[in-house]
């Protein structure tokens, strides 16, 4: 259902020129359901995927690009300004995960996350940003994580990268506002997606971990099968994409208002016990 809080950001403008809105990642998961869930409230939606992707029957133009490489993006953020004439909404959802001991990671594969989780974000902004300071207005909703909030044992590689985006659109959002662009984050937790199926594992096993990290792989697919559906972090996206004037970060997802709420209130002590006995770490 379209959302109808008169603090809505007036950004669908009319049905004859729809505000514009670019998705990254959109080919499956959250990025699929944000690409719908946006077309619903009205917005002209470009998504991308690594791969041409086929026609989309539910209105989504997808296009092909690459995070990681600069002429990709460039030639992207291109076309769509060519066939829409602008950019008012920027949805940095790509990304991959990575479940493994912290020193199972050589520099190079840790290189590599950080290219697409962080340095993706930080093209895809810088590529969009030209063309919202001359509109004088724009949102960017940045994907993070609960792993951007706490500790991750096994996922620390992936979790510094969230961290890495915490950081630094906060610190954007602050640089921004004079041209009245907007950057936000969205903090999903555990969503029923191919996350799991889809991580990286690590390119430097180490014997002496191979117990832990089986067991963290059994409580990750647990958590994902009993996790928010995509569309729950959809419906999160499309709030802290409209409101006129947006919190700094939303937690989507009853779990991950938990996670949040536990993390700012409870005693450092008592949340490193609980956090080592929901992973199955001894105290």
């Amino acid at each position: 259902m379209p959302l109808k809080s008169k603090e809505k950001e007036v950004v669908l403008m009319n049905t004859t020129n729809p505000s514009v809105a670019l998705v990254t990642g959109a080919s499956s998961g959250i990025g699929l359901a944000t690409a719908k869930a946006l077309r619903n409230e009205g917005f002209r939606v470009f998504g991308t995927s690594r791969r041409v992707a086929a026609e989309r029957s539910d209105g989504t133009t997808m296009l092909a690009c690459d995070v990681t490489d600069d002429e990709s993006v460039a030639k992207l953020v291109e076309r769509v300004l060519a066939e829409a004439g602008r950019i008012d909404l920027l949805v940095n959802n790509a990304g991959m995960g990575l479940l493994g001991a912290a020193e199972e990671s050589s520099t190079v594969q840790a290189q590599a996350l950080f290219d697409v989780n962080v340095f993706g974000v930080l093209r895809m902004t810088r590529a969009v940003l030209p063309a919202m300071r001359h509109q004088g207005k724009g949102r960017i909703v940045n994907v993070s994580s609960v792993l951007g909030l706490i500790p991750a044992p096994y996922s620390a590689v992936y979790a510094s990268t969230k961290h890495a985006i915490e950081g630094y659109s906060e610190s954007l959002d602050h640089e921004l506002r004079t041209f009245g662009i907007r950057v936000v984050l969205v903090e999903p937790a555990y969503t029923r997606t191919a996350f799991e199926e889809n991580q990286a594992r690590p390119d430097l096993l180490i014997d002496i971990y191979d117990s832990a990290r089986a067991g963290m792989n059994v409580i990750m697919r647990k958590a994902i099968e009993t996790g928010d559906a995509p569309e729950v972090v959809a419906r999160t996206i499309v709030e802290a994409a409209t409101t006129f004037v947006p919190k700094r970060r939303y937690a989507a997802g009853k779990m991950a208002r938990q996670v949040s709420f536990l993390r700012r209130f409870v005693p450092e002590s008592a949340f490193d016990k609980s956090l080592r006995k929901q992973n199955g770490l001894p105290a």
